[in-house]
């Protein structure tokens, strides 16, 4: 990381990146401790105060292709900075009096996600195009410890200054994210070398400098690109050199249509491993503390447990890319994190109760894994930030819907059998096919498997 700071002069930038990477979950892990209480002042059902999650799950999947619009015409860095803003607005409204206000907040903010979730991906392809594994990580992990601050501060936060003071509190984060972000902008380092003499060049030059600046990106990060450009072909005029002969700017993502994206073999294992290894997720962090507490397990100590598995994501977020970003192929590695997970759910099922804490280790760095590998190969496998973007939205757009489809089947399945039995084999079952999707998503592209 000293590299890049003292190379690109870009201390600031990384603090704001990671500043803005601690909102992707507050808003939304905040949410749970606080329901008893919500629920309670306003008169809402069970399945009123679950609406309030569900909503927001269901604007990262519904709004997620907003994104890839709104980069494509402010750029990708002022799509976060507007992203924070409207985060704040969203949480603000959210914990102002009335339902209409928890509904319509709980929206704004997820909208606000929604956008900041796919365009990361790109802001680490366009930044760090060189420390992609760890950036990847780097910002994963930062985004889980958002989540796992949020749960274990809520509830002592609310019993000091309420629940509105507290389900509001999100907003002051984001707020000063976006003051930093902002300030990042205005003293980032100048457009990189190679894209600012291309465009100032005449024609025949950019094409000699630009392969001239091709040894700053190490040979596996080129093979990478140069396979995941194969594999999202796109029309010539996607391309790096017409993008540039349209005046395409820096933090431009240019445009990728969905339909070709949709078309590449390599797209769908991507959007069904994003899709379930959020599913499984959401399972988790909706329905795992009432699980242990119909095992027998005191509620604090559930809540106690479901924060451990947390932390311990945090741990493989960060890891793990680091590794799997050098690696040829991630499959192994999606495989381990697939086993970990079915671990994990496996413990949950047979023993809840008996070193149920070993279980929340393992399931989180199952977890963990998972999800900073789908980002990963998200990043890997598109050659540009455009491409990443646009296959972002794709991915997680899917994968938020499944997600939120999730937590709902889960408790509906609990009501039909009168137990958890079947919901926790029907979780084993998503395992088996996020495992499925994993390896398919992470295998090497044909050149690299040459």
């Amino acid at each position: 990381m000293r590299e890049i700071v003292v190379r690109r002069g870009d201390a600031l930038l990384i603090a704001g990146f990671v500043l803005a990477a601690l909102n992707l979950r507050p808003a939304l892990a905040g949410v749970s401790p606080l329901l008893p209480a919500i629920m309670r002042d306003l008169g809402l059902s069970p399945a009123g105060g679950g609406a309030i999650t569900t909503v927001m799950v269901a604007c990262l999947g519904l709004l997620a292709p907003v994104a890839p619009a709104l980069a494509a015409r402010i750029g990708l860095d002022r799509t976060l900075l507007a992203g924070l803003l409207v985060l704040a607005a969203g949480v603000a409204l959210r914990s102002a009096d009335g339902v209409p206000a928890l509904y319509c907040g709980a929206a704004l903010a997820g909208t606000a996600i929604a956008v900041m979730n796919v365009v990361m991906p790109g802001l680490v392809k366009q930044h760090f195009p060189d420390r992609v594994g760890l950036f990847t990580g780097l910002y994963v992990s930062v985004m889980v410890s958002g989540a796992a601050a949020a749960s274990a501060a809520m509830v002592p936060l609310a019993g000091q200054t309420g629940w509105r003071a507290a389900a509001g509190a999100p907003a002051l984060l984001a707020l000063l994210a976006a003051a930093l972000w902002r300030l990042a902008l205005t003293k980032a380092a100048p457009p990189r070398p190679p894209r600012a003499r291309t465009k100032a060049a005449p024609p025949p030059e950019p094409r000699a400098r630009t392969k001239a600046a091709q040894p700053e990106v190490p040979p596996a990060e080129t093979a990478r690109a140069a396979a995941g450009a194969q594999q999202l072909a796109s029309p010539a005029p996607s391309s790096p050199e017409t993008r540039e002969a349209r005046g395409s700017r820096p933090g431009d993502p240019g445009r990728r249509p969905y339909a070709t994206l949709l078309r590449a073999p390599a797209t769908w294992p991507v959007m069904a491993f994003m899709g379930l290894q959020s599913l499984t997720f959401y399972v988790v962090l909706a329905w795992l503390p009432t699980v242990f507490q119909a095992a027998g397990l005191p509620a604090d100590e559930a809540g106690y447990l479901l924060g451990l598995t947390n932390l311990v994501q945090i741990v493989a977020a960060l890891v793990v890319p680091l590794h799997a970003g050098r690696a040829r192929s991630q499959a192994p590695h999606v495989a381990a994190a697939a086993l970990l997970t079915v671990a994990g759910y496996l413990g949950v099922l047979l023993a809840p109760t008996v070193t149920p804490w070993l279980w929340m280790i393992v399931l989180g760095l199952g977890q963990g894994a998972s999800i900073a590998l789908a980002l990963l190969i998200i990043t890997l496998r598109a050659p540009d930030p455009a491409s990443v973007t646009a296959l972002s939205a794709v991915a997680q757009s899917s994968g938020y819907l499944l997600a939120a489809i999730g937590p709902l089947a889960f408790g509906l399945l609990h009501e039909l059998s009168g137990g958890w039995t079947v919901p926790l084999l029907a979780g084993l079952g998503a395992c088996a096919l996020q495992l499925v999707s994993g390896m398919l998503a992470a295998r090497p592209a044909p050149e690299q498997a040459g």
